[in-house]
């Protein structure tokens, strides 16, 4: 399974990375909006961080339009993967865009069916986002369940990318049924990290250690 980082934090994103779990990050753009930058800017500097697929959201709803910005964004960086929303002229545009050779990950999905959709035009990715389904007293992670089965009946190469991840039991969850990659903020993966069990353990070892040392040396 892979871990992506999502923020567009540059400091979360080296944090994440001196651990070794970062094998790739997505952005959006209320998260770019964040750091006062340039879109062209962050991704570029999460670029030289980060080797593996850096998502970069198109801002335009026009087909003709998210065609020009994904061109545009896809040479930001050899990384560089386009993010396209799920609506009618984004799927328009990630016909175009992905028969040229443009990676594309398709974001707030929140159907099985739009997934299949875009599995269908071309994505790479699709970004289906349990979180938000959760806040609405709806199982995010039955969607998951059911993309992961619409794609193996159909040898689609299309990986699912869990978003909008909550708690380390959603990554728990999405491991179990076999996704593909799992996007989080670094306060997640640092959960995931900890256990109080872990803590005290290791408090109990060093104690005893200590303790063996003063019988040494007495």
């Amino acid at each position: 399974m892979k871990f992506f980082l999502d923020t567009a934090n540059i400091e979360d994103i080296r944090k994440g990375v001196s651990l070794g779990l970062v094998d790739g990050v997505t952005t959006n753009p209320s998260l770019v909006a964040k750091e006062g930058k340039s879109l062209e800017d962050v991704a570029k500097e999460i670029c030289d961080l980060v080797d593996g697929p850096v998502s970069l959201e198109v801002v335009s709803t026009e087909s003709k339009d998210i065609i020009e910005e994904a061109r545009r964004l896809a040479k930001v960086h050899e990384n560089a993967v386009v993010k396209i929303p799920m609506i009618e002229e984004g799927l328009k545009a990630l016909k175009v865009v992905s028969q040229e050779g443009i990676r594309v990950n398709v974001t707030l999905i929140f159907s099985a069916t739009q997934a299949l959709l875009a599995a269908k035009n071309g994505a790479i990715i699709v970004s289906p986002f349990v979180g938000r389904l959760d806040d609405i007293s709806t199982d995010g992670m039955d969607l998951i369940s059911d993309i992961l089965t619409i794609y193996d009946n159909y040898g689609f190469d299309t990986e699912v990318l869990v978003a909008s991840i909550r708690s380390p039991m959603h990554v728990l969850q999405s491991a179990l049924m076999g996704a593909h990659i799992a996007t989080m903020p670094y306060k997640i993966m640092e959960q995931m990290v900890k256990h109080p069990l872990s803590e005290i353990g290791l408090k109990k070892f060093l104690a005893d250690w200590e303790k063996h040392k003063q019988l040494v040396h007495d």
